[in-house]
This record gives C-alpha cells, sequence and structure tokens, in this order.
C-alpha cells in the first residue's frame, strides 16, 4: 500500500530509542525482530497435511507479505511456536532481499549460529514459503516493467490507447490517462467474424464458445516473421498478442505465438490464455499487463531463489494471486498478481474475525499510509472480473478490494473555507511532517498532535541521518501553518467566528479524514442491498486502530474486531490461505434444459483440470474441493452475475452440477430489486474453481489473567471537548477477559489502538480486541458556519445523493438507467438551490435546479404532502426529452412549505416521436421528439398515477408521424424507481434532522452553497488580479459558430472586488430550424462545468457556484429558444460549443473536437446508438489527448467483439487519425477513424459538427482538422454525407467516420523546451467495484 503509516511502535522503547547492537541490521529492523512480547509458546498453526504449512515434521513454515514499504515475515517453527517480523521492503546498504533476510534472521536467532549474507541459505529446515507481493503491483504503479511490442488485428493499432474513449477525471482539462504499458505496435493481418450467412461467405467454423465463425483473412505469418525479427533487434523480448474474437478463436493467437516463440522471445502472452473472455479492449489490457510484469515476477522469482541453496526445489513456494487463492510459482502470472499484496488480509480477517464473530459479515478496513483498503466477508469471497489497477483494466478474478486515497500519509488542506484530506499523499519520501525530512502536514502528525500517537514508542529513524525520534514539534509546526489560514478565514470570512486551537484543527481533519472512509463502506454495502450497521469493522493495517472507534461509530455499527496480529494480518492470512486452481472458458448458450447436458459437460471438464492441477501438487482427492460457476445475465442487457449453485443443489430441472438459476434469480433479486422472468437467460462463461484445503487453523490457548491488567502509563489525548487523561496498556501484557474502558490506548509492537471515550475494549479467548462502540455522544452544533461542520455535512450531503442512485440504479429496469448509469440524483434547499448531486454528469449539472424552481415558482402553495412531480420540458429546466426529471417536495412537522426537495433524472430510452430513441436527427418542432411533461403530478396524495401518465406517453402518437413511447413498460418501471430513489433521499435528510435539528441542516445546505460560492469568487479574482498585473483589461470575449453559421458570442466582465463576473451571450444567433437549439438549462450546466475546471481543485458542486455569475442569453436565441423549439441536438452538440466559448474566452485550453460525433443504426428489429471520441485540445503545459471525449460527455463505446456480435456490422478501423490536432508548442490530440461495414440494410443516421469550422487553435496554436462523414458504397462509389443526415445503406456499404482534431497551443515553432511535468505521469490510486462504478456513472 506504497508508504505505511505510523503506527508501528515499539513497547521496550517507551523511554527512548531502543539500542543498536547488530551493525548489519538498520535500527527499525532491528528493533522489530524479537519474539513478541506476551505471544504464547502455544500458539501454534496445526495441519494434517504433510505438503503444506503447519505440518509438524520439525521444520519452518514462513508466510511472508512483502509491502511496497514493510515486509511482514510470520513463521512456524519448529515446537509450534510462532515468531513475527517486520523489516524494510527495501534496504540496500544492509540486504538485497527482504523476505530472503527474514527468513534468515528468523533462522539465525531460532539456530543461534551466524548465517553469512553472503551465503545462500540452507534449505533443509524449511517446509514451505508462502508470498504474497507488492512487486506486481509497484511495477505497474511506476510503470517499471518489462519492454512490451503488442500484436494486434490490423485496423486496431490504437484500440487500447483509445480504451473506453472515457476521461478518467472530468474536470481536468489536461485529459491525464495512464501510459500504455507496450512501447510498439504491430498489426498482424487476419480476420475472423461472426458467421451470418451472407452471399459469398466462406465455410463456417466452430469456435469454443459453440458460436459459429467465419476466418476472412488467415493469419500472414509470412509477413510477420521480417517484424518480429526488427522487434527482436530492438531489443523487445516480450509480446502481447491481441486479435479480434480470439476468445472463441484462438488458433491464429496459438500461431502467431508459435513463431514468436521460435524466433526467440522470451515471454508471450497471448489474450486467449490470459483471460479467454469476450470484450477485446479489457483482455487487450490484461494480456498487455500479463506481459509487461510476468517477466518482472519470474525475474524477482529467480533473484528470491538464488538466495537459497539448490533454488528452494526441494521447498514448496506458494504465491498469493488476486483472487485469494495460492498457486505454485511456475502459475504466478502478472495479471493475477497485482493485488497478491492485499488479498492476504481480507484472507487474514475471512479465517478470524468471521468466525469468532459467529458467522457475523465483515467489513474489512485495512489503513495504510497512501492509501485505505475496504472490503466485505460473509461467508464467501468477493469478486470482480474486470477492475482497474493504476489506470489499466484488468479482465482476472480479483478480491472485490476497494482503495480510497485517504490513508495515514493523506496531506491536510484548507480551501476556500473547507477542510481536505487527500487524496495527496505525503509518499514515504520525505514522509509525514513528523519524519524531520521536511514533508507536509498528514493525518499522521494531526493524531500525533492529539497525543494518539506516543513518540517515545517509536524507535529513531527518522530525520536525514535516520536515527531521531518522532517529532512532535515539527507535526505542530506544520499544523500551526494550516491553522492560520482556518482562523484568518474565521475571522475575516463572510461569517465571522472565534478561532480554533491547534487541537481543534487537528481533531476537525480526523473527522473529515474519517467521514471520507465511511463513504466507500456505505457505497460496498448497499451495492448489493446490505445494511453497513449490521457488519463487524474488522480493523488492520498500520493506521487503522486510531480511526477505528469513529468509522464504526459512524456507520451505526456496534463491534470492532482488532486481531492480536493486525499489524501482520496480511502475512497471517497466507499461512491459513489454501492452494487454488481456476479453469474458465468462454459459452454463449442459452441456459435452458436443452444445453443442460452440454454445461454439464463443460463443468466436468473442467473440474477434471482444476483436480488434476491440484493432485499433481501434492494434494490427496480428499483436501480437494470445486466449486462451480456460470457467468448469467438476462438476454439484451450486460449485466452478468457469476453465480454459484452451492447454496442451490441439482433439481429435476437443472444442470446436474446445480440450480444455477435459481441461485441467479436470488442474487438479481438482492441486489437489484426485481427480477425478469419473461427474458431468457445467458450463459458468458463457464468456471471452475479447485481449492487444495490446507486444513489449517489457529489455535490459542488463552493467557490467564493475574489480577487487572496493569497500567504501562499514562498521557492525555483530545477527543471532542478537551483532553482526558487516558492510561496505555501494552497488548501484550492483556490477559483472556481484560476489559477496558475508553478513553485508552493499546500499543502493541505492530500497531496503536484507540478506545474512544464511550467504547469498552475486552481481550477475547483468543487474545485479540473486540471492542463494544457505544452510542455517539449527542454534540450540540449550531446553525453558525463551523468550517469541520461543513466539511463532514459536504460528505454526508454527497452521500445521500449518492445513496438515491444506489436504490435507483438498483430498482430500475432499463439498461439505460441500470446499466450504462444514464441518471443523476440530487438534493435541493427550501428555495429549490442545488446542494448536492451525483454522479456529477456534466449536461445534468445545473439543469435540475431549474426544474425545481420552476415547479417552486409555476405551483406556489399547491404542493401537497404526498405529492410528486415529473417534468422533462425544456422551458421548465429540461434538457431534452428523453431525461425526465422527478421531483418530491418534502415536508416537515410544523412547516406549511416544503424544507427541501429530492429530484432524480434519469434517461428513458424510448418516450415517443418521429424515431425510436426519441433522439430524431432531423426534428423541427419539440413535439416530434417525444412525450412532454411540463408539470405534472405523477404521484398524488402518495397515490402513483399510473393511468395518467401512461396516456400521456403514449400522447405524441395522436401527432402524425409520431409514435407514443414504444416501451411503456420500462418507462413505468423506471418512473416508480425515480420514486423510491427520492424516497431514500427524504429518508437519509430525516435522519440528518434528526441528529442536527431541521435549522441546522437548512443552514448547512446554505453555507455549502456558499463554500461553492467562495471557490468561484477565488478563481475569478485570481484571474482578474491576472490580467491585471499583465496589463490587460477585465473583460474577455470569444466568439464560435455552428456548423450552419449560428454565432456563440460571449462577453465576461470581470468585477475584481467582489470576484463576481457577467457572462453575456448577446449578440448570439437566434433560434434555428432545427434541434440544435440549447435550452437555457444546458448554458447553465455548461458554465457550472467551466467554472468547475477553471477553480481547479474538487469543490462542491451547487448552486453557489453561479451566486457570483449573472448570466444574460437573450430570449429567443439558440441559448433561450421558444418553448416549441426542437432541441435534442442543442444537448448533445450545442452544449460543446458553449463550452469552447467559454474556455476559449478565459485562454484556459484551445478547442477540443466540440462534437459528440453522434451515430444511430437501427432497421425493423435492431437499434443501435453511439458517440465517438475525437481530439481534446491542447492547453498550457500539456499536449491535448487522442481519442478521448472531452467536456459534456463522457460516454463509454461499446467494445468491438460485443458491437460485432450483436449488431449486423463489422468494425474494419478503429484507430487514431493521425495528424488531425492542431500543431502548435503543445500539440491537439488526435481525432479517430471508424469504419462499419454494414451486413444488413438498415438507416444510418449522424449528427455532428465541426464539419465546417474547425476547433480553434490558442495562443499561436493551429486548429485541429475538421470531421468528415463518408460513406463508401459497395460498389466503389464515396459519398461525403455532410453533417446531419440519415441515409438508408445496403450489405456491403461502409460509413467512414473522421472525427475532428483538437486545436493547438502556443507557437509551434518555440524553441523553449517542454516542462517536466509533461513527463510525470498522474498516479492512478482507486480500484475495486465502488471505483468502478463511479467511474461508470460519470461515462454517459
Amino acid at each position: 500500500m506504497g508508504m505505511e503509516s505510523l503506527s508501528s511502535p515499539h513497547p521496550s522503547s517507551a523511554q527512548g530509542c531502543p539500542p543498536v547492537d547488530d551493525p548489519q541490521a538498520s535500527l527499525l529492523t532491528h528493533c522489530l525482530c524479537p519474539v513478541l512480547p506476551g505471544l504464547p509458546a502455544e500458539e501454534s498453526l496445526l495441519d494434517s497435511s504433510p505438503i503444506t504449512m503447519g505440518s509438524p515434521e520439525g521444520r519452518f513454515h514462513f508466510a511472508i507479505d512483502r509491502g511496497g514499504t514493510f515486509t511482514d515475515v510470520f513463521a512456524q517453527c519448529p515446537g509450534g511456536h510462532v515468531r513475527v517480523l517486520k523489516l524494510l521492503s527495501e534496504d540496500p546498504a544492509n540486504y538485497v532481499d527482504a523476505p530472503t533476510e527474514g527468513i534468515r534472521r528468523i533462522l539465525e536467532q531460532e539456530g543461534g549460529m551466524l548465517l553469512p549474507r553472503d551465503r545462500p541459505l540452507d534449505t533443509s529446515r524449511i517446509a514451505s514459503i508462502r508470498m504474497g507481493t507488492t512487486v506486481a503491483t509497484n511495477a505497474l504503479l511506476e510503470r517499471r516493467g518489462e519492454r512490451v511490442a503488442l500484436l494486434v488485428t490490423r485496423g486496431f493499432r490504437d484500440l487500447l490507447h483509445v480504451g473506453t474513449q472515457a476521461r478518467e477525471d472530468l474536470f481536468d482539462l489536461a485529459v491525464p490517462m495512464p501510459e500504455m504499458l507496450y512501447e510498439e505496435v504491430l498489426e498482424v493481418d487476419e480476420r475472423v467474424v461472426l458467421y451470418r450467412g451472407e452471399p459469398g461467405a466462406g465455410t463456417p467454423v466452430k469456435g469454443r464458445t459453440g458460436d459459429l465463425l467465419e476466418v476472412q483473412q488467415p493469419v500472414d505469418l509470412g509477413g510477420l516473421r521480417g517484424k518480429l525479427e526488427g522487434l527482436l533487434s530492438r531489443g523487445i523480448r516480450s509480446l502481447a498478442v491481441v486479435l479480434m474474437h480470439s476468445y472463441t478463436w484462438a488458433q491464429h493467437e496459438q500461431q502467431v505465438g508459435a513463431l514468436a516463440r521460435e524466433l526467440g522471445f522470451t515471454h508471450v502472452s497471448l489474450s486467449s490464455e490470459a483471460m479467454p473472455m469476450v470484450r477485446i479492449v479489457p483482455r487487450g489490457h490484461t494480456a498487455c499487463a500479463d506481459a509487461y510484469l510476468t517477466p518482472t515476477i519470474q525475474r524477482y522469482v529467480q533473484g528470491f531463489r538464488r538466495g537459497f541453496q539448490g533454488q528452494l526445489k526441494d521447498v514448496q513456494v506458494l504465491f498469493m494471486r488476486s483472487d485469494g487463492g495460492l498457486a505454485p510459482v511456475d502459475s504466478f502470472s502478472g495479471s493475477r498478481a497485482v493485488l497478491s499484496g492485499p488479498a492476504g488480509g481480507v484472507v487474514g480477517y475471512s479465517a478470524t474475525t468471521y468466525r469468532v464473530e459467529g458467522g457475523h459479515p465483515v467489513i474489512g478496513f485495512d489503513m495504510g499510509g497512501t492509501s485505505t483498503d475496504v472490503s466485505r466477508y460473509a461467508g464467501e469471497f468477493e469478486h470482480v472480473f474486470e477492475a482497474s489497477t493504476a489506470g489499466v483494466t484488468l479482465q482476472a478474478p480479483q478480491l472485490d478490494i476497494n482503495t480510497v486515497a485517504a490513508g495515514g500519509g493523506s496531506r491536510l488542506f484548507f480551501r476556500s473555507g473547507l477542510f481536505v484530506v487527500g487524496p495527496e499523499s505525503a509518499g514515504a519520501h520525505p514522509g509525514p511532517a513528523c519524519y524531520r525530512k521536511g514533508g507536509p502536514v498528514t493525518v499522521t502528525d494531526a493524531n500525533l498532535v492529539l497525543g494518539r500517537l506516543l513518540p517515545a514508542s517509536f524507535p529513531c529513524i527518522f530525520g536525514p541521518g535516520e536515527d531521531q525520534p518522532l517529532s512532535l514539534e515539527a507535526s505542530r509546526k506544520a499544523l500551526e501553518t494550516v491553522a492560520t489560514e482556518v482562523n484568518s478565514f474565521l475571522t475575516n470570512g463572510p461569517c465571522p467566528a472565534s478561532p480554533l486551537s491547534l487541537e481543534e484543527v487537528a481533531m476537525g481533519f480526523v473527522r473529515v479524514a474519517n467521514e471520507a472512509m465511511c463513504r466507500p463502506i456505505r457505497a460496498l454495502t448497499q451495492a448489493r442491498g446490505h445494511d453497513p450497521s449490521a457488519h463487524v469493522l474488522a480493523c488492520f493495517g498500520g493506521a487503522g486502530g486510531q480511526h477505528a472507534c469513529a468509522i464504526a461509530r459512524a456507520l451505526g455499527m456496534d463491534t470492532v474486531h482488532i486481531h492480536r496480529h493486525s499489524g501482520l494480518l496480511s502475512a497471517l492470512g497466507l499461512a491459513l490461505a489454501d492452494v487454488v486452481h481456476e479453469a474458465q472458458e468462454p459459452c454463449s448458450l442459452p441456459y435452458a434444459p436443452e444445453t443442460f447436458v452440454q454445461l454439464d459437460q463443460r463443468l466436468s471438464r473442467l473440474e477434471e483440470q482444476c483436480v488434476d492441477a491440484l493432485r499433481a501438487q501434492g494434494f490427496p482427492r480428499a483436501q480437494i474441493s470445486t466449486e462451480s460457476f456460470l457467468h448469467l445475465r438476462y438476454q439484451g442487457t450486460d449485466c452478468a452475475l457469476m453465480v454459484s449453485a452451492h447454496q442451490h443443489p441439482a433439481t429435476a430441472c437443472s444442470p446436474r452440477a446445480g440450480d444455477f438459476g435459481a441461485g441467479f434469480v436470488e442474487r438479481y433479486m438482492r441486489e437489484f430489486g426485481f427480477t425478469i422472468p419473461e427474458r431468457p437467460v445467458v450463459v458468458d462463461d463457464v468456471r471452475v474453481r479447485g481449492t487444495g484445503h490446507s486444513g489449517l487453523r489457529l489455535e490459542f490457548v488463552p493467557k490467564a489473567q493475574s489480577g487487572p491488567p496493569r497500567v504501562d502509563k499514562m498521557t492525555r489525548c483530545y477527543f471532542e471537548g478537551g483532553y482526558q487523561e487516558t492510561p496505555v496498556y501494552l497488548l501484550g501484557e492483556l490477559g483472556d477477559g481484560h476489559k477496558l474502558q475508553g478513553p485508552c490506548l493499546i500499543i502493541d509492537s505492530n500497531s496503536t489502538i484507540l478506545v474512544e471515550p464511550g467504547c469498552q475494549a475486552e481481550v477475547t479467548e483468543t487474545g485479540d480486541i473486540r471492542i463494544s462502540v457505544g452510542a455517539e455522544v449527542a454534540s450540540t452544533v449550531g446553525a453558525q458556519l463551523d468550517p469541520i461542520h461543513l466539511s463532514i455535512f459536504s460528505h454526508r450531503f454527497m452521500s445521500i445523493a449518492e445513496q438515491m442512485g444506489r436504490i435507483l440504479q438498483r430498482t430500475a429496469i432499463s439498461t439505460n438507467i441500470k446499466e450504462r448509469l444514464d441518471f443523476s440524483c440530487a438534493l435541493f434547499g427550501p428555495d429549490g438551490g442545488l446542494v448536492s448531486n451525483a454522479p456529477h454528469i456534466p449536461v445534468h449539472l445545473g439543469a435540475m435546479q431549474e426544474t425545481v424552481q420552476f415547479q417552486i415558482q409555476h405551483l406556489g402553495a399547491d404542493l401537497h404532502p404526498g405529492d410528486v412531480l415529473l417534468s422533462n420540458h425544456p422551458s421548465a429546466g429540461g434538457s431534452h426529452l428523453p431525461d425526465l426529471t422527478v421531483i418530491t417536495p418534502v415536508f416537515w412537522p410544523g412547516q406549511t412549505r416544503p424544507v427541501f426537495y429530492v429530484a432524480s433524472r434519469g434517461h428513458h430510452a424510448d418516450i415517443g416521436g418521429t424515431t425510436p430513441g426519441s433522439m430524431p436527427p432531423h426534428s423541427t418542432t419539440l413535439q416530434q421528439e417525444g412525450a412532454v411533461f411540463l408539470s405534472f403530478r405523477l404521484v398524488q396524495a402518495g397515490v402513483f398515477q399510473e393511468e395518467a401518465v401512461t396516456e400521456a406517453l403514449r400522447a405524441p402518437g395522436k401527432i402524425p408521424g409520431c409514435s407514443g413511447t414504444r416501451n411503456l413498460h420500462d418507462n413505468l418501471s423506471d418512473l416508480r424507481a425515480q420514486v423510491a430513489a427520492n424516497q431514500k433521499g427524504i429518508q437519509l435528510v430525516g435522519e440528518l434532522i434528526g441528529q442536527y435539528g431541521l435549522d441546522v441542516v437548512q443552514a448547512y445546505m446554505g453555507h455549502i452553497q456558499a463554500n461553492a460560492e467562495l471557490a468561484v469568487r477565488d478563481m475569478l479574482r485570481a484571474f482578474g488580479t491576472s490580467r491585471q498585473a499583465r496589463g490587460l483589461p477585465l473583460e474577455v470575449s470569444a466568439e464560435d459558430h455552428m456548423d450552419d453559421g449560428s454565432p456563440i458570442r460571449l462577453r465576461v466582465q470581470i468585477n475584481l472586488s467582489q470576484g463576481s463576473a457577467v457572462f453575456d451571450f448577446s449578440g448570439t444567433g437566434p433560434e434555428v430550424f432545427g434541434n440544435l437549439n440549447a435550452p437555457r438549462a444546458i448554458t447553465l450546466s455548461a458554465l457550472i462545468y467551466c467554472l468547475r475546471c477553471l477553480v481547479g481543485c474538487d469543490i462542491p458542486l451547487n448552486q453557489g457556484c453561479l451566486a457570483p455569475v449573472r448570466v444574460v442569453i437573450p430570449k429567443g436565441s439558440i441559448l433561450d429558444p421558444s418553448p416549441e423549439a426542437a432541441v435534442v441536438g442543442g444537448n448533445v452538440l450545442t452544449s460543446q460549443r458553449v463550452v469552447d466559448v467559454i474556455l476559449g474566452a478565459f485562454g484556459a485550453c484551445a478547442a477540443s473536437q466540440g462534437c459528440m460525433n453522434n451515430v444511430t443504426l437501427g432497421n425493423a428489429h435492431m437499434g443501435y446508438y453511439e458517440t465517438v471520441a475525437g481530439g481534446a485540445g491542447a492547453g498550457p503545459g500539456w499536449h491535448g489527448r487522442s481519442g478521448v471525449h472531452s467536456h459534456m460527455t463522457n460516454t463509454r463505446i461499446t467494445d468491438p467483439e460485443i458491437l460485432e456480435s450483436r449488431y449486423p456490422v463489422i468494425l474494419r478501423r478503429f484507430e487514431l487519425r493521425l495528424g488531425s490536432g492542431g500543431r502548435g508548442r503543445f500539440r491537439g490530440g488526435d481525432g479517430v477513424i471508424r469504419e462499419l461495414l454494414f451486413r444488413e440494410e438498415a438507416l444510418l443516421s449522424v449528427l455532428t459538427e465541426r464539419r465546417a469550422f474547425q476547433p480553434y487553435g490558442l495562443m499561436g496554436g493551429e486548429p485541429g482538422t475538421r470531421g468528415l462523414n463518408l460513406l463508401i458504397r459497395k460498389d466503389g462509389r464515396t459519398v461525403n454525407l455532410g453533417g446531419k443526415t440519415s441515409v438508408p445503406v445496403c450489405p456491403g456499404d461502409v460509413f467512414c467516420l473522421r472525427t475532428p482534431g483538437g486545436g493547438g497551443y502556443g507557437d509551434p515553432e518555440d524553441p523553449a523546451p517542454l516542462p517536466a511535468s509533461l513527463l510525470q505521469p498522474k498516479a492512478f490510486p482507486e480500484r475495486g467495484s465502488v471505483y468502478e462504478y463511479r467511474r461508470a456513472q460519470e461515462t454517459v
């Protein structure tokens, strides 16, 4: 986990730093070597297996977790006693390899003889070594893997660069993206497509999924040979081979791999072997990661083996994989290794805490230095099969470990009146301020200032000479700098208040850090329909013990369990883990009685593979179990669940392996709240997990009490309300049944545990610490602004919107909401002003506020309890008609008017109109675009108005040429889901009011809006001051055009003293006859988006952003059209031009592609819609990103293999349009070339811009290249389709889309060297299902 937080004291050093008596060892490693105080010799790992850890033959068994900073060693010694040891992972002055050094020290101490470091260790006394390692993760994070070349099907050279085409950070104009793992690409002449039986098609072949395929072009091995020899001559020895549809037809990849190995490549990763699952993009990334990391791992393993006699020939060596199972070293590959370290911790608490807590579900909380890992266990491991690590998406079974950028080393900031923790980290070097190396103030420093860490309990390893103790003075000095900022704001800010003490500031930051870590825990549990308060919190890792009570209390949990080896739980988990072998293959069979025999045959074959592999490792059949899985989804959906049948035995109507259908329905209902019984179920993959059980169990003879617990010393810790006398206990001296009342500190050799006031700790019979968490003492919070509570309320308000979104996603039925996550949920104050909005879909940012405020003005006092409103009209704050907004006013006892509002906006796939999808390219009136709701009571007096809303949804059918909704069932289901999401929001805000009071909650709704206002005012002042300092006027302007010539004009006048601005769009062109008109709400959304980008750091996105701004939009213009005007194109195209104009006025960056490139394809039995990436604009200090969505859209594109399997098209090319970005000192990003060959008759519709006007360059940079839409007829004719059209296409026709490039920035002839920051890639530390969900939400 990178830098580990300071929480590893040493009990024996209470009076100062421990002495050094081993000149070979660093002070830290020396002081953590001995058998731990209080560790009983009776503790042993007992095992019935002759080959796995814990066998009683009198040899050593080692379990080693090699982390980024520390390596933990857990050893069972002959005789059964345990030694544990912690040492630095990197200490080149003293040893080459930390795990080898750890083994050497324990052998030396146990044997009583000196073992020189320069000689290989004797292995005769070593039975087994189990290891988890961050070698792969670190190589990925730091991009220090093998040199790799990618071999990919011709036409797809840039496929992995484009990826999903979505950007990672919505508001970072530089669009930082992870570097590619390969350095060269070779295109392979070959092509396989799915067989559709067209005239002239070749003889079909059968793929491993059962699909029929057509080999359109065999592999040209002759042409490939010379290119591969060229790679070898350039020193590249590792290859990733990624060919289209190789998940089902692996022969082409196998031929390429055989040729490469024959030529001398040392490592070849075939995507069909790395992970044989459909979807070429994640499979390709997985193969690249495998080629990039596996040689690095192999080199590490070889180096490790060289430290032992016979290179560990007769020692069982096992490595932990990302899925929580051990594997022999020869099957430990890069793509399965990235969670090797954290996985041990999950196994550790699943085998200990879960068991001793009586099977209660457990949340794992592993807080380290740079980040915190959160996971869940409730009787079985929770796996994900696609997740990103360090910006690389891997398709491989991996434990669902959610990493958030908050740890002991997270930096502390005070920004615009808000306490901010992270995501920036101090790292291991220089580390927190208390390390004495000039580091920044961090969470660790705050804990030190509060007395929750004791400097005297740590070794003297700090400072430049690594010989000084922790510095409380350095922490206080660094925190005082931040406290000065806080108090300056409090005394001189908009709401003057009393200054805070240094301890109050430190406490505030700790509380904000705790709230930041609670959000992913809530999301992880609620995503699967679980209540966080029903869980036990298993706390481990270096820093978690200081925060566990507060985290549990905030989540409503009543128990915290801290294992006696919590500081080394990952190493313990390795000791307790089982050996696992998995076999998986793709499938495309329906789950139906006629396929059950085939499914059983496949499962039996895979089971046999697993059993054979485990028996080859020495496991008798009695110690091997297997579990079968089917990857199931409803036909026509993308939401596949990996389902086991272990709780659903076979019936007469199921496969022999079990009733997977019942398991699927049960889990689908639990996670999503409904099922689709009329929909067929499809099998995507068949999987078997074989487990070789080690038979391990941890036994502990409790240490008897010898009177009351001894207080080692007294100290003073700061809590809410002031300092309290706090006793300090040593864990090693505590016995079974000892009870400790909070507040107190419990210290062991690896961590500090804080028992807060109102909590009670008890030593269990297993020697662990169980803390009973008392209810939080109600603190009096007033309505006056308190920056600490402002930060906490900011998290709480966002959490409410996020939880509303989870309910909506779980209960909606349509693909758009459930899978594409095209929705937003929001909380509004009593005036309808936006308070919090999740997720941050750019086009929704300001629009919903307009909708709510319209209803307040329109209905006045005619709002009653039990009412729920529905609206989508552009003049009522709507964006375009498919976005239906459901608004619930919330009443409170004693109040006559609503006290706040909640709303949810969801994109409905069809609400009628002239074309399916309700996005007609040629609409000229609003009525042609579907059903219209200005202010409709969806629920009245608590009754859902199904009949009335059904009539309204069918109403467009009365208009000539139009249809009513084509999917009424989904409309009604999703509207009910939106009502349910609003109800969740009402419940959560009600709980907040119950805790703090209505006046306080409403006051903080206002305060959080004022905070956003302050951040925008600060930005406007800074911009104006910068211009003034350069002698430039405080008025800026910009103009750009739509392709029809309509001008978008903007003049911005800055008021420096107030930090305000007028955004005046006067002179903008009139409403157009067409659908490029943008409702006023769209312009406001674009403006909030731009303001957030210009502020440059996280701020609450709410009504306050617009408070310093007056917006002038001429009535009747293209930006404020008449109520009847068509608007569908304004939402997806004009919004982009508004952004270009605003950012151009501020000189922030050159124009991006300024288009979403909307492409629709349909006929009587299918419909498909996509938006396509282009080039991003360059800016001051960065090149524009190529092949990415920009600004007001971030939609993911359909994977090529999914596209070809579900729709009658062949994707011939999808690559960058090289040279299309504008030249400049900083180059504009390139657009893409995308070619679709049609296999059936269909209607092709395109709705695009920047086909006439180029994306502008700035500061001497050249413009990007225009886009171009071409149709190449089967007979060879090429036709320019223009920017907007619908045209029939025939089999054999090809649509060639060339998207615009971004503008360049700065003079291309400028000889000045580029800034070094361009060479420093951004880190992407977050991972896990919660992170993937948020990414998916922000890519619609």
